[in-house]
């Protein structure tokens, strides 16, 4: 499978966006000038933040790299990158294979049987190659809409460097081997909303914010069908860090509030079916200046319920702050690591929690005590002596309460 890239000329999805007025002209010089050989990622970002984003596909090529954090002089081209075809088969990849087939739906259009098929093989060379050159990472159903987005605007000769920028450093969390770092993401949800504009975030309360699951992991691509909007979108997400995505589903919700007081609050069903279901069409210019007001009057840090507090410190939303585009590749492995085994942690205590709520009542109370000791001394082998020490003094403390009653 040996992907060859289509020429521009042939590409619909690549002319989009070509606007020939003056004001676009001198939009896109700024841009250029921005991505010079020593980038101004300030401007860039700022540019990439206004009206209308980057224009078109042909100035995305060179932003979008800096965007992520590298240079693509600096990265392996793609003939470096053959030997992936010679790597262990990932176990994904069969996944892999069935979600392609479902790709290139909405864009782009005009397009023949052949040059689709083409397309096709594309995107699965692209997402296999990154997934065995990283095997740590889970794929995730959805995926290959983002990483369709990917290939459209840069080509297939540099999607593979962005894409493995973009699995390791800012969408990381979502390629765990676990679903509850993503769920991290939903739970600023409520906060966010809470912040500002408390009567809704009460009118919502029953409502789990799960129904924000299947947009947040896919950057909104599995949701947005026009090709101009989701690239434009993806200009602004790029820009900020991937805390930013949160508070623009939050907007999203903000700018319904009527609609969603039209339905009691106790129909928490109707509720999660209408916050599932994106509004058509989304007015992004709108929501990304809402976005970055809500964002500015509200960041993370103040935040209530000390929601920020309770994001691991090697998630990608607190990782993807300050100068997050200096991390490395292998910044992004290590991290990556480090929250993996914190998952693991995690998981470990909640197995000992159950255990240890199980056999709660007084005639087990010898076998517990062995049972906590044990689990002590494995967690403080694992580096964890701290938090393992506190999770099970809270457990005890809570089973002696239990029995007094």
């Amino acid at each position: 499978m040996d992907p060859v890239d289509l020429p521009d000329s042939d590409d619909p999805a690549r002319s989009h966006g070509r606007d020939s007025s003056p004001a676009a002209h001198a939009k896109i010089d700024r841009i250029l000038n921005a991505c010079g050989e020593v980038p101004d990622l300030q401007a860039l970002v700022q540019l990439a933040t206004s009206k209308d984003g980057l224009v078109h596909d042909q100035v995305r090529r060179k932003a979008w790299p800096i965007l992520l954090g590298y240079l693509p002089s600096k990265e392996p081209g793609s003939a470096q990158y053959a030997s992936w075809k010679y790597l262990p088969s990932h176990k994904d990849e069969e996944q892999v294979g069935r979600d392609v087939d479902r790709s290139f739906i909405y864009y782009p259009k005009y397009q023949t049987e052949n040059q689709l098929d083409r397309r096709k093989e594309q995107l699965s060379a692209v997402i296999t190659q990154v997934l065995r050159t990283y095997p740590i990472l889970s794929y995730f159903q959805g995926f290959h809409d983002v990483v369709q987005v990917f290939l459209l605007v840069l080509g297939v000769n540099e999607v593979a460097a962005a894409v493995s920028h973009l699995c390791l450093l800012r969408i990381r969390d979502f390629m765990l081997p676990a679903l509850s770092p993503s769920i991290a993401h939903l739970k600023l949800l409520p906060a966010i909303l809470q912040a500002e504009d408390a009567e809704l975030c009460r009118h919502l309360s029953q409502v789990q914010p799960f129904f924000a699951l299947g947009a947040t992991l896919t950057l909104y691509a599995h949701d947005i069908e026009e090709y101009g909007d989701i690239a434009r979108l993806f200009d602004f997400l790029l820009a900020h860090g991937a805390v930013v995505s949160v508070y623009f589903f939050a907007v999203i919700i903000l700018s319904r509030r009527e609609e969603l007081f039209d339905i009691p609050a106790d129909d928490s069903d109707m509720l999660h079916f209408t916050l599932s279901k994106l509004p058509k069409p989304l007015d992004l210019e709108a929501l990304i200046e809402m976005t970055m007001s809500v964002y500015r009057r509200y960041p993370p840090e103040k935040l209530p319920s000390r929601a920020w507090a309770r994001i691991s410190p090697y998630s990608v939303l607190k990782t993807t702050g300050g100068n997050f585009r200096q991390q490395t590749l292998s910044d992004g492995v290590e991290l990556f690591e480090k929250q993996a085994t914190q998952l693991r942690h995690e998981q470990l205590r909640e197995r000992a929690t159950a255990t240890v709520w199980k056999y709660r009542r007084p005639a087990g109370r010898v076998g517990l005590a062995i049972f906590v000791g044990v689990v002590a001394f494995w967690l403080r082998k694992r580096g964890s002596e701290s938090s393992a020490a506190i999770t099970l003094r809270r457990l005890w403390d809570n089973i002696r309460l239990k029995g007094r009653h």
